[in-house]
């Protein structure tokens, strides 16, 4: 076994690449938000600082979760893909989302994707996986005229925050 791991222990090894959360967070805004430029992933609700995001894309880049290529549109830009490993994790994180609805004092617009993962299960998440193959891979078709899942999700966190601004004093 390699000196640079702790043990060979299947859930050690995957806390080792993605358990800080900064990896994980930068991996869920490029799932569910789409992100892939740098200063897009820049922007992460939680406040990522610019040193901390450019370490960790190297370090997902390196163990092979990311690619890292030039951006056609512009020279100067990174464009940053999951792999399928990180396309992978759409179930864990799906999972993830569950527990914390479940468990912890999570707000009703930044849980609804959450909710409605959980309740599409086991066959929205493939829908959802072999869409990101196509956006990140060029892997196979996305059926057309139908929405994808994350458009799904983003209109539904985006509804929920209009009904929250019609009337602010219901609680969240």
């Amino acid at each position: 076994m390699p000196e640079d791991h702790r043990s060979g222990c299947p859930i050690n090894l995957s806390l080792e690449v993605f358990g800080d959360k900064w990896s994980l967070l930068i991996v869920r805004d490029m799932i569910f938000g789409g992100k892939r430029h740098f200063r897009e992933l820049l922007r992460s609700e939680e406040g990522i600082s610019s040193n901390i995001l450019a370490d960790r894309l190297k370090t997902l880049v390196e163990i092979g979760m990311l690619t890292k290529s030039d951006d056609p549109t512009h020279k100067q830009k990174a464009i940053y893909s999951l792999t399928e490993m990180a396309i992978a994790l759409v179930p864990i994180m799906a999972h993830l989302g569950a527990w914390g609805r479940r468990y912890l004092p999570v707000s009703e617009e930044l849980s609804i994707r959450a909710e409605l993962m959980e309740e599409g299960g086991p066959a929205l998440w493939e829908r959802f996986m072999d869409e990101l193959r196509a956006e990140h891979l060029g892997a196979g078709l996305v059926a057309e005229g139908k929405s994808s899942v994350r458009e799904r999700l983003q209109k539904a966190y985006e509804d929920v925050l209009a009904r929250k601004a019609k009337s602010p004093d219901v609680a969240g």
